[in-house]
């Protein structure tokens, strides 16, 4: 191997260390070997496999190489270039990754339209997939049918396309009504810091399921005689445990009260299939709500999920960074407005459509138009809060439009531990933001960005804000082992170069 690609092949492995943030220590450890040895790889002064550089990848959960794998891997980016032109919003990336463990409640035919074609999405097919779900695309793949078996082989779970998502958390929901004990492997997905699934249990409780966790399973008891005797109150107002409450109750003979539920979007499109269902759910909307349980569901259902708030903004923050006029379509603005009214503030120039309706037939849509703007810092700090406040995950964003932006503003990602931390990667392409603590982050601007070669994050959106970053800065950029990006965006690259980006997708093996 020549010498040129061992050292690039040992910056990949270094950043992808760093990003999980190991010692070369706890590297060596993990391939049981010396610390010295992997100095000298990460400096790209010793020969290495293939197999090797396999090992490292499984042990970082990176992908350092791939061979026969038909996805795309970097992004080589020319920025400073405009965008233009319209863009539609996709399928809301949560809501279908909620759908799809819902499809578990329902013995006959699903047919959800327009799934989103992510990463995410496909493990969890895989998963269903190993169990004995039978899925697959229809309508030249636009649209997902899922035929479940009459009895799931939890045996056969693809552990490691679950380990890969954090959404298997939902299966546990659907699956204490269809099975007495079962074992699930750890949820994964993005490298958010520690994020206790206690929540989940503390609801799932009361629906008799008891969870003892050892050697990477959770090991699964369901007590068929216990059932919620009372309102169950959320010590979290999180979504993916208000799914999993409401994915229990749904099955449950009776009714089910869920207090500091959450609202979000997902949550939202949840409640409207599980009403596709024949089950009745009141209170959509507020952090209330009130399920009549059906205990035995066998419907053909077909359902559309609305489209995706966070990857509506990912694009309004294209256009702000790229100082861009661009219409953005089917934009859900229910769940944009607080993000909308704080921009505005800070003097984005935009206008919006009348109002219409998602396919799903509840959903509240306009079409955007975002012009370039001189924005100035927020007074205020930027900080998330439960739905109806700004969503957790269009803070990165922010982070980025604030580096556009005249002055100094302070961003408090309170939720989680390491994503803060991760968006001082835009100080490699140009920015000047200063972390305070590992949730709060000072940003400086405006900024002169520049193009850089870097590795991509471990969390989804703050990889994203990258990736805007490196759209306007002046020259080329790379962006290494994008995955990531992938489980959450359809075909990113290749929509944003149809309205003016100049985005390439290459392997280097």
């Amino acid at each position: 191997m020549a010498d040129d690609y061992l050292v690039r092949i040992g910056r990949l492995i270094r950043d992808a260390r760093q990003h999980r943030g190991w010692t070369q220590a706890q590297l060596a450890e993990a391939l049981a070997t010396s610390q010295s040895a992997v100095n000298r790889i990460e400096r790209g002064n010793q020969n290495i496999s293939l197999e090797m550089i396999a090992r490292i990848g499984e042990a970082l959960d990176s992908e350092i190489v791939s061979l026969g794998y038909a996805g795309p891997m970097h992004l080589r980016v020319v920025g400073n270039r405009r965008l233009s032109g319209a863009i539609d919003v996709k399928t809301s990336k949560n809501a279908c990754v909620a759908l799809l463990c819902a499809s578990l409640l329902n013995k006959g035919r699903t047919v959800l339209r327009r799934v989103a074609r992510i990463e995410e999405v496909y493990r969890l097919l895989e998963v269903l997939s190993s169990i004995g779900v039978r899925a697959r695309w229809i309508n030249d793949g636009r649209d997902l049918e899922i035929v479940p078996p009459a009895e799931l082989d939890m045996e056969a779970v693809d552990a490691d396309a679950a380990r890969r998502t954090r959404s298997i958390i939902m299966f546990l929901g659907p699956l204490l009504h269809r099975l007495r004990s079962f074992k699930l492997p750890y949820a994964g997905g993005c490298d958010l810091g520690t994020r206790t699934i206690e929540p989940h249990m503390i609801a799932l409780r009361r629906f008799g399921l008891d969870i003892t966790a050892t050697e990477g399973l959770y090991h699964a008891q369901v007590d068929p005689a216990v059932t919620p005797d009372r309102p169950i109150v959320l010590t979290e107002r999180g979504d993916t445990v208000t799914e999993n409450a409401l994915l229990a109750a749904a099955r449950h003979d009776g009714v089910t009260v869920i207090r500091n539920a959450s609202s979000n979007y997902m949550v939202q499109d949840l409640c409207f299939f599980l009403e596709a269902l024949g089950v009745r759910v009141e209170g959509i909307g507020t952090t209330t709500l009130t399920v009549h349980g059906v205990p035995h569901i066998d419907v053909d259902v077909d359902y559309c999920p609305s489209e995706d708030p966070v990857e509506a903004m990912s694009l309004l923050a294209a256009a702000v960074v790229t100082e861009s006029e661009l219409t953005i379509r089917r934009v859900p603005i229910e769940f944009l407005e607080i993000e909308l009214a704080v921009l505005e503030e800070m003097g984005l120039d935009h206008d919006r459509s009348t109002e219409y309706t998602a396919d799903n037939g509840r959903t509240r849509l306009v079409d955007l138009t975002v012009r370039p703007s001189k924005l100035e810092a927020p007074i205020d700090k930027i900080h998330p809060m439960p739905f109806p406040g700004l969503n957790i995950d269009n803070v990165p964003f922010f982070a980025a439009i604030a580096a556009s932006a005249q002055g100094q503003t302070l961003i408090h990602d309170w939720v989680y531990d390491n994503r803060a931390i991760y968006l001082t990667d835009l100080n490699r392409l140009g920015g000047r933001l200063q972390l305070l603590d590992p949730h709060r982050v000072l940003v400086e601007g405006p900024t002169r960005w520049r193009a850089a070669e870097m590795m991509c994050p471990p969390a989804l959106r703050p990889a994203v804000v990258v990736l805007l970053a490196m759209m306007a800065a002046e020259g080329t950029s790379v962006l290494r082992n994008v995955y990531v990006i992938n489980r959450g965006y359809e075909d990113l690259a290749e929509r944003l170069n149809s309205v003016g980006a100049q985005i390439e997708i290459f392997r280097d093996i």
